[in-house]
C-alpha cells in the first residue's frame, strides 16, 4: 500500500483534477483506513474509525460503540415475544438488541470514561499499525477509487443542482443511436429524442444551447437530462434576449410550443409604458430573430395576453382575423371566422388553432360565417401533424380561396404566417 504521508500529498492534486474539497478527499481515505483495518483485524461488525494528520501521515484508529442503558435493550423475553408477536410496536417504544461490538452498557462505559453517558458514544483507541497485509490494502485501495467515485458525482451534482432549469452551452461530444451526449463542463448531460427538435441534424463538435431539465440520480452516477424541445426552453431564451422580460417589467403569460415548428407566446406589460410585443420583437426583429435562430428556424407568434378571454383567444388565433368568439360552458368556445381566413385560423394540419387552445386553455372549435358544420377542437388534436379534412361544405370555400389576396397586408413582425 502507498505510504500514507506520501499519500497526503497527492490529496491537494486529486481535489484540484477532481474538483473535489481536500476534507472530502481525506475523509474517503479515512474510511479506507478503516474498512482496510478492520480486514485486516478481523473485526466484521464494528464501528471503526480513522483520523489521518495530513501533515504527518499518522493515523489513529478507535472503535466506536453507543452507549445504552438496561431500559433502552430488548431482554430475552422480551426478544423471545417478539418472535411470536405479529403485531407492529410504535417506533417511540421499541428499543434496540444489544451488540457487544457496536453497544456498551453505561455501567461498563464509565470504568473507561468518567464523562460517558447514555445516547452518547464511548471511542476506544486501538493500536495503530505501521504496515497492512495485501488483502487490506486492496480493501482500501477498493474503497478510495469507489468513494471517489462517489464524492465527485455529488459534487457534480450540487454543481448543476443549481443551474436546474436554466439555459446552459454544450458541445457534442459523441452520438448513441438517437442519444446525444453533450460535454458541458465537467460532465456529460444526454439530449434523448423526445427532448430534442425535429428535423434537426446533431453532428460532434457542434455546440447548442441547451435547457437543463432535471438531473435524476442513477447507478453510474445523475444523469443531467438536457432538453432542446422544452417550452420553457424558449421562455428562458427570451430572458436572455429581452431585458425587459428579465427585469419583470414584461412577463411571459403563457406559451404553446410544437418543436421545431411553431410557437405561441403571450405576454402582459407589468409596467405602464412599455409596448410588450415590441420588446420581445426588437429594432427590426432582432430579438425574436436571434430566438429563432437558436430554434433553428422555428416559427414565433408573440401575441397579447388578455384577462377577457373572448379577447384572448382572438388574439391567439392571429395571424388569422377572427369574426367573433362564442363562449360555451366548461371552458369551450367558437370562433367564427370568414370564409378566406379558415384556413389561416386552422393552420397546416391544425396546428394554429391548436397551439391557440393550448396556450388559452380553452376548446376551440372553428366554424367559417355562412356555415352550420364548425370543426370541433377534438378533431384538430386528433389530426396533429396531418392535414385537416374539413367538412364537405367547407372544404370547397377552402379551395377557392385566392391565397395571394391574404398576403397583400403586411404581417407584424411579431407575427410569423401559416405555411
Amino acid at each position: 500500500m502507498e505510504d500514507l504521508k506520501a499519500l497526503t500529498t497527492s490529496v491537494a492534486q486529486i481535489a484540484e483534477e477532481k474538483g473535489i474539497e481536500k476534507e472530502a478527499i481525506l475523509e474517503v481515505i479515512e474510511t479506507a483506513l478503516a474498512a482496510a483495518y478492520k480486514k485486516d483485524n478481523d473485526r466484521k461488525g464494528e464501528n471503526i474509525q480513522a483520523k489521518l494528520d495530513a501533515k504527518t501521515g499518522a493515523v489513529e484508529f478507535w472503535q466506536v460503540l453507543d452507549i445504552v442503558d438496561e431500559s433502552m435493550i430488548y431482554s430475552e423475553e422480551e426478544l423471545e415475544e417478539l418472535k411470536e408477536s405479529e403485531e407492529e410496536i410504535p417506533e417511540e417504544e421499541r428499543k434496540i438488541r444489544f451488540n457487544p461490538k457496536k453497544h456498551i452498557l453505561i455501567n461498563e462505559a464509565i470504568q473507561r470514561d468518567k464523562n460517558a453517558k447514555t445516547g452518547e458514544e464511548l471511542k476506544l483507541p486501538l493500536k495503530a499499525e505501521a504496515s497492512y497485509g495485501r488483502i487490506a490494502a486492496q480493501t482500501a485501495k477498493q474503497v478510495i477509487l469507489q468513494r471517489l467515485k462517489e464524492v465527485e458525482r455529488n459534487a457534480v451534482l450540487d454543481e448543476y443542482k443549481d443551474k436546474e432549469g436554466e439555459i446552459i452551452s454544450g458541445t457534442i461530444q459523441r452520438v448513441e443511436g438517437k442519444n446525444i451526449f453533450f460535454d458541458i463542463g465537467k460532465t456529460l448531460g444526454i439530449l434523448l429524442p423526445l427532448e430534442q427538435i425535429p428535423g434537426e441534424h446533431y453532428r460532434v463538435g457542434d455546440r447548442y444551447r441547451l435547457f437543463l431539465k432535471s438531473i435524476e440520480p442513477g447507478p453510474r452516477g445523475p444523469s443531467i437530462i438536457l432538453s432542446r424541445a422544452y417550452p420553457k426552453f424558449v421562455t428562458k431564451l427570451f430572458e436572455i434576449e429581452v431585458p425587459e422580460v428579465s427585469a419583470g417589467q414584461v412577463e411571459i403569460k403563457s406559451i404553446a410550443r410544437e418543436p421545431g415548428y411553431r410557437t405561441k407566446i403571450a405576454v402582459e406589460a407589468i409596467e405602464e409604458g412599455i409596448d410588450p410585443i415590441g420588446a420581445m420583437v426588437g429594432q427590426r426583429g432582432t430579438r425574436v430573430m436571434a430566438v429563432i435562430n437558436s430554434l433553428n428556424g422555428e416559427k414565433i407568434d408573440i401575441i397579447l395576453w388578455d384577462e377577457d378571454p373572448e379577447q384572448f383567444i382572438i388574439n391567439a388565433l392571429s395571424p388569422a382575423k377572427i369574426t367573433e368568439v362564442k363562449i360555451k360552458e366548461k371552458e369551450e368556445a367558437l370562433a367564427v371566422v370568414p370564409e378566406d381566413q379558415l384556413s389561416l385560423a386552422i393552420g397546416k394540419g391544425g396546428q394554429n388553432v391548436r397551439l391557440a387552445a393550448r396556450l388559452t386553455g380553452w376548446k376551440i372549435d372553428i366554424q367559417a360565417e355562412g356555415t352550420s358544420t364548425p370543426i370541433s377542437a377534438e378533431e384538430l388534436e386528433k389530426h396533429e401533424g396531418e392535414e385537416i379534412e374539413e367538412p364537405k361544405e367547407v372544404v370547397e370555400k377552402i379551395e377557392v380561396v385566392d391565397q395571394p389576396e391574404l398576403k397583400e397586408e403586411e404581417p407584424k413582425e411579431e407575427e410569423k404566417e401559416d405555411n
